[in-house]
């Protein structure tokens, strides 16, 4: 099911070489040494042509322009590595498209030589820019395009999340343990991708596939080393949980040593976008959004159908009762880490597909919104953790519609703080008496 779900995507390779053809106006290849910052610039009504794009570095010894072609795409060749300022000359802007809020340009980027850099501008169709920079609170009048724009943004967010978050209920509601290295799954799985794709040359179809299976190996692998033998000498949750936060570290500088701090383009070229009604989104991001719901359907039908799936909610429910009636416990909670870092690993990988791009840093951007999205859901619920990551995502995405883009996950830190005050078991959780 999943590689069918991913067979779309090998249009994308047979779309490089039109994107190619259509980018020749900014040709920019990465190599060993100079790289690449690029990206495409479009609102609701489609690409936007015409448009000055600067590129600048820190040492002021460094500055190239481009210019947005007609599919909007642009790109800009960089020498080396360094912290470069991009900034959208907005006088050149059509009459029809404004920055959503001018509080983000220009925008600050790290990037290295043998790479390409995504940088994406927010433009709006027919709305009143910010001007108040950081202060800033609105992003334009909202319109109805608008608000069906961010919605289809929130969801294919939701969707993706959910992969992420299903697995951290999974794992609480078998172990009772919060994981806090969660997160590096997601990242490990983007990573991953950008290595098979950009490095070994793969078809994006075979990296997502093998992105996956290592990602839900390493799931396998945490449990054999750490985490059974750490349960066998009956471990304390609060140790467990501690432990998770220093594997989050160790990894993430891991990836940062390994990977550097920029952002990694996973796609060898810019993707196309399709309009559906006022929506608009790229490729990539509807085959992402397809592939997540049918995986998610399957986790479902797992969960529901299946002896171990029923296994799994039995421990969830009760562990001592699920083993008393024979069920291997230590067997099902090493399933349930293999399931849970694949899916976190396909998360990984699906968001660097939707976004063309994937950073040391990603998890970790993802995991307050993953507790939130379980915490809202109901504890140790898979469902409860599908249907609080879509109303996560929408809110998220929604929310720039009257706040600075910066302050997006914010919204997701109030929703926790208000379930927790208002209903703390979730909209699916139950609540259980204690003492």
């Amino acid at each position: 099911m999943l590689a069918a779900a991913l067979v779309g995507v090998i249009g994308l390779q047979a779309e490089s070489a039109s994107a190619t053809a259509t980018a020749a106006a900014v040709p920019c290849v990465a190599d060993a040494e100079t790289g690449c910052i690029g990206g495409t610039l479009q609102n609701t009504a489609g690409p936007v042509e015409g448009v000055t794009i600067t590129v600048s570095n820190e040492d002021d010894d460094f500055e190239e322009s481009a210019t947005t072609a007609a599919n909007g795409t642009w790109a800009v060749a960089i020498p080396g590595r360094a912290r470069y300022t991009v900034e959208l000359d907005e006088s050149t802007l059509p009459s029809t498209a404004v920055l959503a809020d001018t509080a983000v340009n220009p925008v600050e980027k790290l990037a290295v030589a043998g790479a390409s850099s995504t940088v994406d501008f927010n433009l709006v169709l027919d709305a009143t820019p910010n001007t108040g920079g950081s202060s800033s609170t609105a992003t334009g009048t909202v319109t109805p395009t608008r608000l069906l724009q961010q919605f289809a943004l929130g969801i294919r967010y939701g969707l993706i999340l959910a992969l992420a978050a299903v697995g951290l209920s999974l794992i609480y509601g078998t172990t009772g343990l919060s994981s806090f290295s969660h997160g590096e799954q997601v990242t490990l799985g983007a990573l991953l991708t950008f290595v098979f794709s950009i490095q070994l040359h793969w078809p994006i179809v075979l990296a997502v596939l093998a992105s996956v299976i290592l990602s839900a190996a390493s799931g396998w692998l945490q449990d054999v080393i750490l985490w059974k033998p750490l349960r066998r000498r009956r471990v304390g949750l609060v140790q467990l949980m501690i432990v998770t936060i220093g594997l989050s570290l160790a990894l993430q500088y891991a990836f940062q040593f390994r990977f550097g701090g920029s952002t990694l383009q996973v796609l060898p070229s810019i993707a196309k976008s399709w309009s559906i009604g006022p929506i608009r989104l790229s490729i990539p991001s509807y085959i992402a959004m397809g592939c997540a719901t049918l995986v998610l359907v399957g986790v479902a039908l797992f969960l529901q159908r299946t002896r171990t799936g029923r296994a799994t909610r039995a421990i969830s429910d009760n562990p001592a009762l699920a083993a008393a009636s024979g069920i291997d416990v230590d067997k099902i909670i090493r399933l349930v880490w293999i399931l849970a870092t694949g899916l976190a690993g396909l998360g990984g990988a699906l968001l660097a597909l939707a976004f063309n791009g994937a950073a040391w840093d990603l998890g970790l951007q993802m995991l307050l919104l993953m507790f939130a999205a379980v915490t809202l859901g109901g504890l140790g619920t898979a469902y409860g953790a599908l249907i609080g990551s879509l109303i996560i995502g929408v809110v998220v995405e929604m929310s720039t519609l009257w706040l600075p883009s910066s302050l997006k996950f914010a919204v997701a830190l109030l929703i926790l703080i208000l379930v927790l005050l208002i209903r703390p078991q979730g909209i699916l959780g139950r609540a259980e008496r204690v003492g």
